[in-house]
């Protein structure tokens, strides 16, 4: 018979192929082998704007919670329901996990996010504990008005991974692994193609369906700038596909716009991938300045330049690549996230100065 139990509750489908949902999968499965029952609770796909159904199936969920029951909230659900979650604050141990405030997602009107940020703000004020994915986005909290010692940060672990190839073919062969959404930015990165010589070729691996209408503005934006033949839209892939994507590849790029951690990019590490990206989240933290290089984010002209030094910049790449490979030595396991992870959800919320 455990004696930790955790009721996890996330938004829609814990399958989906989305970094969020892949840390909350590796956390669910880390935390049982360290001997905690979780049971996993699945609110509607609605969110993180929940139809009223999916309100009313979120508070009879709530309610159904034992007295002192540990709850763990995803924050793509949690910053949209302020008005469930907060009757059952005494009642219930409740957690948030953010993976970034909802209110900085790409695409919002400004009503809509500062409405968002009102809501989300609600919602973690009824939390005993909060726990984030990077350092960056305990300090995108700070807006929030939350005490720092009610926030701790998990960050997400790699996996031990094969390198990257060395050996260079005519074409410089980019990655880019990231859900085709407006905030990963593949828009800038087709602009920034667009202008340089064709000896590269670019693969783009992420769903397809997530978000249809941008899916369909970067097809036709293909087709305008004439790249059709250069960057591929493979969609979601396996995970033995993924590896062999990241094996063959010369250059990892994410030109996103804002990130809470920046995943793809750490597994593109643990691959010693070298990378060109934003100074989003943490990945400047995780690139370091051996490894890769970072541009501002929305800018498409230092993402323009950046891919041109390395097109042409002799032994940058293999400067690049080696970097990589040292950042690649150093990057957390999946058991120590989770082991951390533990932690936390043991602590006392009421001892927020010391932190576990």
């Amino acid at each position: 018979m455990t004696l930790r139990s955790l009721a996890f509750v996330i938004p829609g489908d814990l399958q989906a192929p989305t970094g969020g949902y892949g840390y909350d999968r590796r956390i669910i499965t880390g935390l049982r082998a360290l001997g905690w029952e979780v049971v996993v609770h699945a609110l509607d796909a609605s969110f993180p704007a929940p139809t009223d159904p999916a309100l009313r199936q979120a508070q009879a969920l709530f309610a159904r919670f034992a007295d002192q029951a540990l709850v763990l909230v995803d924050g793509l659900a949690l910053g949209a329901m302020p008005q469930v979650v907060q009757p059952h604050a005494a009642r219930l141990r409740l957690m948030a996990l953010v993976h970034h405030p909802l209110a900085m997602e790409s695409g919002l009107q400004p009503r809509s996010a500062l409405k968002l940020a009102r809501s989300e703000r609600r919602a973690l004020e009824a939390m005993r504990q909060i726990i984030v994915t990077s350092h960056a986005t305990k300090q995108a909290l700070g807006p929030y008005g939350i005490e720092p010692g009610r926030v701790s940060v998990v960050e997400p672990g790699t996996d031990a991974a094969p390198m990257a190839r060395r050996a260079r073919g005519e074409d410089l062969e980019m990655l880019c692994v990231a859900t085709l959404i407006p905030r990963k930015g593949h828009d800038l990165l087709f602009e920034a193609l667009a202008t340089l010589p064709p000896r590269w070729h670019l693969t783009c691996a992420g769903s397809l369906t997530r978000s249809p209408e941008t899916v369909a503005r970067l097809r036709a934006q293909l087709q305008r700038l004439g790249l059709e033949a250069r960057v591929a839209l493979l969609g979601e892939v396996c995970e033995q596909a993924l590896t062999q994507l990241y094996a063959a590849a010369d250059l990892f790029v994410l030109p996103t716009r804002y990130e809470g951690y920046g995943m793809a990019v750490a597994e593109a590490l643990a691959h010693a991938l070298p990378v060109v990206s934003t100074r989003a989240g943490a990945i400047p933290e995780l690139v370091g300045s051996s490894a890769g290089l970072l541009v501002d984010a929305d800018d498409v002209s230092q993402l323009r330049a950046a891919l041109e030094r390395v097109l042409h910049e002799s032994g940058l790449l293999l400067r690049l690549a080696t970097g990589a490979e040292a950042v690649r030595g150093t990057l957390p396991r999946w058991q120590e996230c989770c082991s951390r992870m533990s932690r936390v959800l043991l602590q006392d919320p009421s001892d927020h100065g010391r932190g576990p």
